[in-house]
């Protein structure tokens, strides 16, 4: 048994020596320093948005224990990812793998630097799942849980396999009190569009909301207790030009109820740019349905 634990020691032990150098730190808040992963070796480093706080006065630590600055490309909120770019080269980009072999209950490993050294935490896989919708409306390829413990400014470092290679970003701002990895075939999607673009497209409505509780006919005709009250609609947005009021409250959009701004915004992704669709409204205490166009976020 010693041989098997010793064994696997030192198996861990090299699978954060071979992924440790794609491991920066990232120095973008005022508070602790957090964690990045080199995305390719002239200078491309992602990271989690939210540990993104300032779009300036940026820099990053590497392995070789230079600091160095760095500049933001662009932001994903949605998918709580970020990308930024260094004057350099020779970055040590990790290994990537899909994760098609992955499952529940394998080991994994957390790297961060949010110092000089790398720093590592082990768990395994808590839950996998298909492609899912972000609160805010972004969408991951898959659903990715850990029972991994996110130790402060580990955020925006990878998440990695027992055979060394890098799964996806690890991120705790998805969701409250659970770690979630954003996988490999968002990050190559969300990088890549940030890299060429600077920015995600998405559709938009051009609202103002709060939610409102519903009167008590409605609740049980809807099935939900709760809408979106329109305070304000933007001019020559498609919410006005789909004849949506300041007053109308919106319970369901193309048939998915809206009972919060999470909602709304979880079914505004950019696939649906260009769609006309269904919105479903309550006005003057009837329950109504009209047609809008979404866009481009503007």
């Amino acid at each position: 048994m010693s041989e098997i634990l010793q064994n696997l020691s030192n198996d861990l032990a090299e699978t954060v020596a071979t992924a440790g150098p794609a491991v920066v730190r990232v120095e973008a808040r005022d508070r602790l320093p957090a964690s990045g992963i080199a995305w390719s070796a002239d200078g491309v480093v992602v990271t989690a948005h939210h540990v993104v706080e300032r779009d300036d006065n940026i820099n990053i630590g590497l392995a070789d224990g230079r600091t160095i600055p760095a500049a933001l490309v662009g932001r994903d909120p949605t998918t709580d990812l970020a990308v930024l770019r260094a004057e350099t080269s020779g970055l040590s980009a990790p290994a990537w793998d899909g994760g098609d072999d992955l499952r529940v209950g394998h080991l994994v490993l957390a790297l961060g630097r949010p110092g000089n050294n790398v720093r590592a935490t082990m768990g395994i896989v808590g839950a996998l799942g298909k492609s899912w919708r972000t609160p805010s409306g972004g969408t991951l390829d898959r659903y990715l849980q850990t029972d991994l413990v996110m130790y402060p400014g580990f955020s925006g470092g990878p998440l990695v396999g027992a055979d060394g290679r890098v799964l996806g970003l690890n991120t705790s701002a998805l969701l409250r009190g659970v770690s979630l990895t954003v996988p490999f075939g968002t990050l190559r999607r969300v990088v890549e569009a940030l890299l060429a673009h600077g920015r995600i497209s998405r559709s938009y409505l051009g609202v103002g909301s709060q939610p409102t509780r519903l009167p008590e006919g409605l609740v049980e005709q809807l099935g939900q207790e709760t809408g979106l009250l329109l305070v304000s609609v933007e001019p020559g947005s498609p919410a006005e030009e789909g004849k949506l009021y300041l007053g109308d409250t919106i319970v369901a959009l193309d048939g998915q109820p809206v009972r919060h701004l999470d909602d709304l915004l979880s079914n505004l992704g950019s696939d649906r740019i260009g769609n006309t669709v269904p919105v479903r409204i309550v006005r003057g205490g009837q329950v109504q349905e009209v047609d809008v166009t979404l866009r481009e976020h503007p």
